[in-house]
């Protein structure tokens, strides 16, 4: 794993969400996305090498509406970079990881992405990234 890549933040809605963390970083949101295939919508800010991306579901039934009914708003996932996503997956499987996707999917900021089970990371999503 290269870097911390982002934090990921579960909110209800942007319209509140995006204005606080505007305020409360100093900085505009510089992107917007939306990643059907997660039914989510992301806001990405920056801060340095820092990065935050919030997490809009777009479907009531979505992963990101279940898991702020079950835990509220709030972290959702960390993300690191790496330089070889397949070969990372491959490393963490030979470790004992449970994998939550076979092969890299597309991901929002022009990213493959793969998460590991939280119930093997002291229940921490944790996100793979690799640039596209």
């Amino acid at each position: 794993m290269l870097k911390l890549e982002h934090i990921g933040v579960a909110v209800k809605a942007f319209s509140e969400s995006i204005p606080l963390f505007e305020r409360i970083l100093g900085t505009s949101c510089y992107k917007t996305e939306e990643v059907s295939s997660e039914n989510v919508n992301t806001a990405f800010f920056q801060k340095g090498e820092t990065k935050i991306e919030l997490l809009e579901s777009t479907d009531p039934n979505g992963v990101i509406a279940r898991f702020i009914e079950k835990k509220g708003e709030g972290i959702h996932h960390i993300a690191f970079e790496v330089a070889d996503i397949h070969a990372e997956m491959e490393r963490l499987r030979q470790e004992g990881f449970t994998l939550l996707n076979e092969t890299p999917k597309p991901g929002a900021d022009n990213k493959l992405v793969c998460f590991v089970h939280p119930k093997e990371t002291n229940g921490v999503l944790i996100e793979l990234c690799q640039e596209r």
